[in-house]
């Protein structure tokens, strides 16, 4: 059992939780959804498929019935991961980009061609029907409840919703239903979505037909084409998540496992594998020389996902030559230990995501990711469904020859991961995330390094003042280090950006860490509304 330090150094309203039982997430709504679940009998996936599907109604700001979603299941024997993320309408080809956008240079962030095919509802389905004890049924009366009889809007999902419904104000269906009123619903309003509340009945009935083969999914083709988009729904149908496995990167004494591409779950493993190299727990923690060397490591890793990263099919470098140990030692002696680089990479643009993860006595744990993108995603939602579509086209690339470039049924660079930690022999330590566009992946490393090289807790680890390498290459530090190493970071070549709102430019982190055969102890990130819940 890790010998954590209980020690606080961080101004922090929260403590660990511990518990033989327990969920954490972003919403207390949605964990008390899961929280239900585990006691009406159900397993660690039964509620984390309930809190996921509340989420889709409580925190519409970040995920919805329209998202996609992965995850990492340790099922008490071995561990599986899932790929629910949707793939490209069969006439997404270059030529149709092309001709429809001349002169742009990446698919549109927005709007109708920026709509891949959703597959959140495909997670609830498939993991419900491989690991769950509950009806199906039952999982959606939280959220269902939430819906049809309405729910006090959160005080950070609210400034959330008001930052975003400036940004969507030109997107008609958005403000149709989401801002009805002329604006975003303030904290302690109540908000009630009748909408959606029946089509979550019609998924719980049908178990997902109707949202790929039936009533639903005509609707989704009916109003994109109605939008001037090409989505049909034939793409619905053939729509279908994946099993496969993990890959992962030992780092000291545990193993990060993540999904394979197309995901950015890689760019975690790069960095820890090049900061392997380094002596991190030498240099004190939150100390300019141990920021620094993890900043490096990242934008060396942001530089080989945005060149290599794409749907597994399409890969021309194999995820074994880019995590190989020599490989990796060859990258992380490109560091210089007291100035900054500035490699040629790029990094995806702000995303919106919501994560959480559930544990229960059985031994079973879950890490689940869903997402939007961006917030409330494309702009588009289905009049009278509440189906806020994502648009996760924007992460293809137009450039031809590149691995990720559009084209038809393939799946779009992914900015949301799931993390799960094991001991060197796959035995199971936590699972967690850190939701937040490109964040996420330098997220996982800052969790690593600080459990592992500096022993903090999952809460003291959460509480922690963040880094983050921004698109343009500028570092953004939240007030704690800024204060304390800002200065001298600029003085070795960093430039450092005004980093946006805390609560939105950092993420959010959900963590449970395994505490033997007694239970868990689990964190939960002040960044955002939730929290851990356990008995």
């Amino acid at each position: 059992m890790k010998n954590f330090s209980y020690d606080f150094p961080y101004p922090s309203q929260r403590m660990p939780v511990m518990a033989k039982n327990i969920v954490a997430t972003s919403q207390p709504l949605a964990a008390q959804a899961g929280i239900t679940m585990l006691q009406q009998g159900g397993n660690a996936v039964d509620a984390a498929i309930a809190a996921a599907i509340a989420l889709t109604v409580v925190e519409p700001t970040s995920n919805g019935i329209g998202s996609d979603g992965f995850a990492i299941i340790w099922d008490g024997r071995q561990l599986h991961g899932l790929n629910a993320s949707g793939r490209s309408p069969a006439g997404w080809t270059p030529e149709y980009f092309a001709a429809k956008y001349p002169g742009v240079t990446s698919v549109p962030a927005r709007g109708v061609d920026s709509i891949t095919i959703p597959g959140a509802v495909s997670q609830w389905v498939t993991l419900s029907e491989k690991f769950g004890k509950l009806p199906f049924e039952k999982l959606f009366v939280p959220a269902i409840g939430y819906a049809r009889d309405g729910f006090l809007v959160s005080p950070i999902t609210a400034v959330s919703w008001a930052r975003q419904a400036e940004m969507l104000k030109d997107h008609p269906d958005f403000v149709r239903d989401f801002t009805p009123g002329g604006r975003a619903p303030r904290a302690g309003e109540k908000w009630i979505l009748h909408g959606q509340a029946s089509t979550l009945e019609d998924i719980a009935v049908t178990r997902g037909k109707s949202f790929y083969q039936g009533e639903l999914a005509q609707q989704m083709a009916a109003h994109t084409t109605q939008l001037g988009g090409v989505l049909r729904a034939d793409d619905l149908d053939a729509h279908a998540c994946n099993w496969v496995g993990t890959i992962h990167m030992d780092y000291r004494q545990v193993r990060l496992h993540e999904i394979p591409p197309n995901g950015q779950g890689i760019a975690a493993l790069i960095g820890l594998g090049i900061l392997e190299n380094f002596d991190l727990a030498s240099h004190r923690v939150d100390s300019v020389t141990s920021v620094h060397l993890q900043i490096e490591a990242m934008k060396l890793a942001f530089a080989d996902a945005a060149r290599y990263i794409a749907d597994a099919r399409f890969m021309n470098t194999p995820v074994a030559a880019l995590l190989d140990k020599s490989y990796l030692k060859s990258r992380a002696a490109l560091i210089d230990t007291k100035l900054a680089s500035v490699p040629a990479y790029g990094i995806p643009k702000h995303g919106g995501t919501v994560y959480l993860t559930t544990a229960d006595a059985s031994g079973m744990m879950v890490s689940l990711i869903q997402s939007n993108y961006m917030g409330f995603g494309s702009g588009v939602v289905v009049p009278g469904t509440g189906i806020s579509l994502q648009n996760r086209g924007h992460g293809f690339v137009l450039e031809a020859g590149h691995p990720n470039q559009v084209a038809p049924g393939k799946r779009p660079f992914q900015t949301i991961i799931p993390g799960f930690l094991t001991d060197h022999a796959n035995k199971p330590l936590m699972s967690f995330g850190v939701m937040g566009g490109h964040m996420q992946a330098q997220g996982h490393v800052q969790m690593v390094v600080r459990m592992c090289d500096y022993d903090q807790n999952p809460q003291a680890a959460s509480d922690a003042p963040r880094w983050i390498v921004n698109p343009d290459g500028t570092v953004g530090l939240e007030d704690g280090l800024k204060a304390s190493i800002g200065a001298a970071l600029e003085e070795m070549g960093h430039k450092i950006a005004t980093a946006e709102a805390v609560n939105f430019a950092f993420g959010g982190a959900q963590l449970i860490w395994r505490l033997g055969d007694d239970g868990y102890v689990a964190g939960s990130d002040h960044r955002k509304d939730g929290g851990a819940v356990g008995y």
